[in-house]
């Protein structure tokens, strides 16, 4: 039986995260006292320009020594059914995969823009650790509504199953890792909505980065209308929530401690529900990261979230 391990993006703020909560460990290295100054005049916004001067000098610029990328490769029929592969360029036997799945609001966001080395940073930062990095783009709102994103993630899933092996990448050792939106769509892919949708126990764990689960606890804005809809009487049955809670599939609970309070409340929510059923998540809290800098660190100096990561999909994998 293949196992799929899924890192999707949720983070959760306070100490109140101390169930099965993952501590720092020496070898973890936080946010420089500097840039934590200044993510903290920022407060709670999501600002990913001004966060990306601060992180953007940090990063390693293409050509990427040691490692080979395969652009725009289809795994689907819609124009943004594309990904991106990383490999390294001389590999050993065949490593696992790490799928990231971007944010941006639903309606906007790219897995790479030219000349940015965002998020070009988790997939290097994945063949560092002896994976085969794959980044994928979607379809978005209000184009395409609800559940498309969930239905994309499941074709890239399929895609890397028939296809990986031809990178170095091992089919039966499948991560994937969503941020914000993203966290969303690979959330409702755990809950069984689309037509690739995952199966329970073929799915080693997910990691969740600052997502959003009960559409119903929700003030609905802009972003949500546009991909869920106007009509909010059907936010109950298009929330992963009671899909996660029926699947036994082992979380990573991630945010940022200055992570929007709507997504705070949404990790509480999906701690504490999780809870009741028996299956605490593994929680990790991001001290200073805002919503934006969570991601754009990775590939620095500031490994605390890599490491828990790294850590975690060990673990479940070996589950």
């Amino acid at each position: 039986m293949r196992r799929y391990v899924l890192i999707t993006g949720l983070a959760l703020l306070s100490t109140m995260f101390a169930t099965a909560m993952m501590p720092a460990r020496a070898e973890d290295a936080g946010m420089p006292p500097d840039i934590a100054a200044k993510i903290k005049t920022f407060g709670r916004v999501i600002n990913p320009p001004e966060v990306a001067a601060i992180y953007a000098p940090l990063q390693a610029r293409e050509p990427y020594p040691g490692v080979k990328v395969t652009r725009d490769v289809k795994y689907g029929t819609a124009d943004r059914n594309l990904l991106d592969v990383f490999t390294p360029e001389i590999a050993a036997s065949p490593r696992p995969v790490l799928i990231f799945v971007h944010g941006g609001g639903f309606a906007a966001g790219n897995k790479h823009n030219a000349g940015a080395p965002f998020y070009d940073n988790i997939m290097l930062a994945a063949v560092k650790s002896g994976a085969v990095g794959v980044n994928i783009t979607y379809r978005l709102a209000p184009a395409y509504q609800w559940p498309a994103g969930a239905e994309d993630v499941g074709a890239s899933v399929r895609w890397v199953v028939d296809h990986i092996s031809a990178f170095g990448g091992d089919p039966s050792r499948i991560y994937l890792m969503g941020h914000s939106a993203g966290a969303v769509h690979v959330a409702s892919f755990l809950a069984a909505f689309g037509p690739y949708a995952a199966k329970g126990t073929e799915l080693a764990g997910a990691i969740l980065v600052s997502g959003e689960y009960d559409l119903t606890a929700l003030t609905p804005g802009a972003a949500e209308k546009a991909y869920f809809g106007e009509d909010t009487s059907q936010y109950r049955e298009r929330s992963p929530l009671p899909g996660l809670l029926k699947s036994k599939v082992p979380l990573l609970v991630v945010n940022a401690e200055l992570d929007p309070p709507t997504f705070i409340q949404q990790g509480e929510e999906l701690r504490d529900n999780l809870c009741k059923e028996g299956r605490c998540p593994t929680t990790l809290v991001l001290a200073n990261h805002s919503h934006i800098s969570e991601l754009y660190a990775i590939n620095t100096s500031d490994t605390v979230l890599w490491n828990s990561l790294s850590k975690f999909m060990q673990q479940a994998g070996a589950q």
